[in-house]
């Protein structure tokens, strides 16, 4: 699992970029604005979502552009490649083996996890951050998450569009929603919690070092699928008024403890909040190396820059030989540790070079 050639034309400050990667670290130094998030991002989108950025499409074609950015990939078994026009900036299209295909078949050929200096504030931000959060690493274990959330969501969006309309709905209809919502809301909400158990189980287990340990609990509904029809049809009345469904899986919240101090991770330092952020992404690439058999790609953005020498050192050596890492840093030193198999190169102004 790992990219071996990726060439990006038109997306963000890239024209017309080629890289030939390793299968292990993939270091990428320059300048802040230099554009090495932006190769980070390109990576991000060859699996389902919308990158580490979370930015609308529109904005991810190069601004002096035609319109339109294009992303390809070489893998071992398979071309992917991904963008989009420039008579439909927000219509995304997704290419395998040359063959058009749904965003979220991307699952099947590529985990991609990733950690950016604007995740620091996960544990403070909203429970949609953290659910999204956990979305990506439960999709990691289970790729049909994906259609099973976009099945989901598309279905309450039927269902609050004709709760909202001045017309009765008709109840028939609405119990076809409902249905439909409990099948596939009850699918999203196993796979998460077995996620939160598999992750959680490993965290525990690991001794104490130089990245917290992290306990956590998926907080919200919970049940079956029949238990959230029910639910669902008694609060008609209720989620019309909110003008939005107040049942079901989409107001689930992850909760994070500092396991060594008994502490909420919302209520531990700064450090200590990418310190736990860091341990639970390590562990989870770990469980899906063992579950799924190769490792993710891992996307680490400026993560080296706010490590001391000693966790920077231990960092590279746990990561050692799990597969691609890709990583940036404003100065090349910051990587002086990592093995001399690694991939380098010198990013600026939307150039790069061997580095």
């Amino acid at each position: 699992m790992a990219v071996k050639r990726l060439l990006l034309t038109d997306f963000r400050n890239h024209e017309d970029a080629l890289l030939t990667p390793g299968a292990d670290f993939v270091v990428l130094s320059g300048e802040n604005g230099a554009g090495k998030t932006n190769i980070l991002e390109a990576v991000s989108l060859l699996a389902p979502g919308r990158g580490l950025r979370g930015a609308p499409l529109s904005e991810m074609a190069r601004q002096s552009g035609p319109g339109g950015f294009g992303i390809a990939a070489t893998l071992d078994a398979a071309e992917i490649g991904t963008g989009t026009r420039a008579d439909a900036p927000e219509r995304r299209i997704v290419r395998v083996n040359g063959a058009t295909a749904a965003a979220t078949s991307l699952a099947q050929w590529l985990v991609v996890l990733w950690l950016t200096p604007a995740m620091d504030r996960l544990f403070l931000e909203a429970p949609g951050d953290r659910r999204r959060f956990l979305d990506r690493l439960t999709l990691a274990l289970n790729p049909r998450h994906a259609h099973e959330s976009t099945r989901y969501e598309a279905a309450m969006r039927e269902r609050n569009r004709l709760l909202a309309d001045e017309m009765p709905p008709d109840p028939a209809w609405l119990d076809a929603l409902e249905a439909r919502m409990a099948e596939h809301g009850a699918a999203i909400d196993a796979a998460r919690r077995d996620a939160v158990a598999a992750l959680g189980a490993r965290l525990a287990d690991q001794p104490a070092g130089p990245f917290a340990r992290a306990g956590l609990v998926l907080e919200g509904w919970q049940g079956a699928a029949s238990a959230l029809a029910a639910a669902l049809r008694d609060g008609r009345r209720r989620d019309a008024a909110a003008g939005r469904t107040l049942t079901g899986p989409h107001r689930a919240d992850l909760q994070v403890l500092h396991l060594d101090k008994a502490q909420p991770a919302h209520l531990c330092s700064t450090g200590e909040q990418k310190a736990l952020l860091l341990g639970i992404v390590l562990a989870h690439a770990e469980l899906v190396a063992d579950r799924v058999g190769t490792p993710p790609i891992l996307l680490l953005d400026e993560v080296a820059a706010h490590l001391d020498p000693g966790r920077r050192a231990a960092l590279f050596d746990r990561l050692a030989g799990r597969g691609q890492v890709w990583m940036t840093g404003t100065e090349p030193a910051l990587f002086d540790a990592v093995p001399a198999t690694a991939t380098r190169y010198r990013v600026a102004d939307g150039r790069i070079e061997p580095g």
